[in-house]
């Protein structure tokens, strides 16, 4: 008969089958079917390859359609598709604009010595300079009161714009074409590329004009300067470069899902942490970050369910140091109440809040917690210990007093140093920073105690093994992200921390091997299949 088929291996089949699915989708996406025979009439030659003479205009008007009045900010003449450049232009911002209002840039690759509005083979895209965006909160020194420096023109609206959203200006325009000459088979035209094909008839010849693209991908949240009354002027950055048709039809999906996601609610901040994944990087890059990203989501599930059934099975807090369960979990409620402060995204902001639950869970399990409601009044109820808890606690208590004697005074001396030279929103921002600052650079101590406690009891009987294991190949998953992905220094360390303390683990689980074939003694018996009953016929 069929054998019974675990909840793991169920889900390691489904894993597969996603990024098996997901490559041929990537596959579709960056291969396009050329056109076999470019003589034949269902083909599309390209332009570029007669080598027209074209120019370059960018202008700025306050509707998308260029009415009410256009302004010519940059033109290029012999405009030449493969060299790429990058100049800055000074923009003057219309009055609407400085009251809150919106401004477009309208883009256009023509003819050279002809004007975009009078020439048949232009294209053009248009994009927004302008998002709204609350501003940012001002900080000061929490001692002397001193503000921190802040720009003259900002200053006017700081203390009343700041829980509305105002206009940011957009300081970089990414521009992109794509230089390969590439026929297109009009019987297989990607539905993707076909919004930005403009094609025209030369005798019984299909010809399209330059594929345009705008990378609103590049446009970052740390680039966005705040627009007031007073700003007359601001500066943007144009840049341009080539792109592969593989690579614009990837970016254009991305450009598409972000947009998606905004619509749903996502913040220009939201979206931002995604954009980050994907400026400045190949697509060689991008496609091992995929593989990479989803071996670790994998992984978190599996850690996340074994530690769940660990958690939900354990009876007694035997061989467990209790002070780190209630470390841990105070240390993921400090950074989750850190990330809300920061205004994170809802990406981030999202799991750590589940995980600060969970932790709290666990501590309601290794306390022996019970909540008790009274006439709408709780009442907590701590369970009692036995002589092998009480003895365990002994050796936790015992490792926590040595690391008192480093960990406080370190912790209390970085408090009062951010408190004299850093500058804070408010009092609450200094008290959450400094207590996450305490838990990105000493946290790892409290991952000793279990350490200590292993090494009392000669035992490693007790531990979540399994999930120790998942999270031991997501801290050094972590470890190549921490070169290759932008992220605070301090979290950086966190990443390297973690494998010493993962090292140790493994040694004792060497040193103190466990045999699966007995009960141990904390009553555990890790023998899955039960042996068959002898019987006589």
């Amino acid at each position: 008969m069929f054998q019974k088929t675990s909840f793991t291996t169920l889900i390691v089949g489904v894993f597969v089958v996603y990024v098996l699915h997901t490559c041929w989708v990537m596959y579709g996406i960056v291969y396009t079917k050329p056109c076999d025979n470019p003589k034949r009439e269902n083909c599309i030659i390209p332009y570029l390859a007669e080598k027209p003479r074209l120019q370059l205009s960018i202008y700025t008007a306050l509707k998308p359609n260029g009415e009410g009045g256009q302004n010519l900010v940059l033109k290029v003449e012999d405009f030449d598709i493969h060299s790429k450049f990058e100049r800055i232009v000074n923009v003057s911002l219309p009055k609407k604009t400085r009251n809150n209002g919106t401004l477009y840039t309208l883009v256009f690759v023509h003819q050279s010595g002809i004007s975009p509005w009078q020439d048949s083979r232009q294209v053009h895209q248009v994009a927004q300079l302008t998002t709204y965006m609350l501003p940012k909160p001002p900080e000061v020194s929490l001692i002397s009161g001193q503000d921190a420096p802040q720009p003259e023109e900002q200053k006017s609206t700081s203390d009343t714009t700041i829980d509305k959203p105002v206009s940011h200006w957009r300081s970089r325009l990414t521009l992109n074409i794509v230089a390969e000459d590439f026929t297109f088979d009009r019987e297989a035209l990607p539905s993707d590329v076909h919004r930005y094909l403009r094609v025209f008839q030369i005798g019984k010849k299909m010809v399209y004009l330059p594929l345009l693209f705008v990378d609103e991908l590049s446009n970052r949240v740390k680039d966005l300067m705040e627009i007031n009354s007073s700003t007359t002027e601001l500066p943007l950055t144009v840049s341009y470069d080539t792109i592969s048709l593989g690579k614009l039809r990837f970016w254009i999906h991305m450009q598409d899902a972000v947009y998606s996601l905004q619509q749903f609610g996502f913040t220009e901040k939201d979206a931002d942490e995604i954009k980050g994944i994907f400026v400045d990087t190949n697509l060689y890059f991008l496609a091992l970050t995929f593989f990479v990203a989803a071996f670790h989501l994998l992984f978190d599930f599996l850690a996340f369910k074994n530690d769940i059934s660990f958690w939900k099975k354990k009876k007694s807090m035997v061989g467990m140091s209790s002070k780190a369960v209630l470390w841990r979990c105070f240390s993921t409620i400090v950074i989750f109440l850190y990330l809300l402060d920061e205004q994170t995204s809802l990406l981030v902001l999202i799991p750590a809040g589940i995980g600060s639950v969970i932790e709290v869970w666990k501590v309601k399990k290794a306390f022996k917690i019970q909540v008790l409601w009274k006439n709408m009044k709780p009442t907590f109820l701590f369970g009692k210990s036995d002589e092998s808890e009480k003895r365990t606690e002994e050796y936790d208590t015992l490792a926590m007093k040595y690391l008192s004697y480093l960990l406080y005074p370190m912790c209390f001396g970085g408090a009062v140093y951010s408190l004299i030279y850093v500058k804070y929103k408010s009092w609450y921002s200094w008290l959450i920073n400094s207590l996450v600052n305490g838990v990105y650079a000493f946290g790892f101590l409290f991952m000793l105690p279990q350490l200590f406690v292993n090494y009392k009891l000669k035992s490693v009987a007790h531990l979540p093994w399994k999930a120790f294991m998942y999270k031991a190949f997501n801290t050094f998953i972590d470890d190549v992200f921490a070169f290759i992905i932008t992220m605070p220094t301090s979290h950086r360390l966190a990443c390297f921390r973690d494998d010493v303390v993962f090292l140790i683990y493994l040694y004792q689980r060497w040193l103190y091997p466990v045999d699966k074939s007995r009960v141990n003694e904390y009553g555990v018996s890790y023998d899955e299949k039960p042996k068959d009953k002898s019987h006589k016929d």
